[in-house]
């Protein structure tokens, strides 16, 4: 009899190059970037300094870190269906890296983002654990270019 983790592996292999959906969106606020950059000791004035934006940015206002829209990769995912047959038997799913990402267009203060994410890839570690990679794009509301697009890596582990 097949383990759960087998079954997963045919039905995820079935739908590898299909787009799995797109998440809600998320504004991002200056507070948000802020405590951002609080966390991570990068207080750069290009994200946390309004009025020298005006003067001296290229954009003319504060940018989220390129990591901050990133680390969103989680919550903003979270919002994107995966078919209840493929998480039978799922004990948990670990972040397991990044193939690829790219910082493709800045996000600005007040923008909204969203993810869409494409299953790329699928292989068996052994019968209960899964190795899945994505193409996750977060588009910018308004904006024809991407924030980022990456290529990220999750172990699956079924019971």
């Amino acid at each position: 009899m097949a383990t759960n983790g087998e079954k997963a592996y045919e039905l995820h292999q079935k739908a590898i190059g299909e787009t799995e959906g797109t998440g809600e969106w998320v504004e991002i606020t200056q507070e948000r970037i802020n405590a951002f950059a609080d966390v991570t000791e990068d207080h750069q004035f290009i994200h946390v300094d309004p009025e020298a934006c005006k003067q001296m940015s290229p954009w003319g206002v504060p940018i989220a870190h390129g990591f901050l829209t990133l680390s969103l990769l989680t919550h903003l995912s979270a919002s994107i269906p995966t078919p209840a047959e493929r998480l039978e038997g799922i004990v948990m799913g670990v972040n397991y890296g990044f193939d690829k990402v790219r910082f493709v267009n800045p996000v600005k203060v007040g923008q909204k983002i969203r993810a869409t994410s494409v299953l790329s890839a699928v292989e068996a570690k052994d019968a209960n654990t899964l190795q899945a990679t994505k193409t996750v794009t977060v588009e910018i509301e308004g904006e024809s270019k991407p924030a980022l697009v990456a290529e990220w890596v999750t172990r699956l582990v079924y019971g």
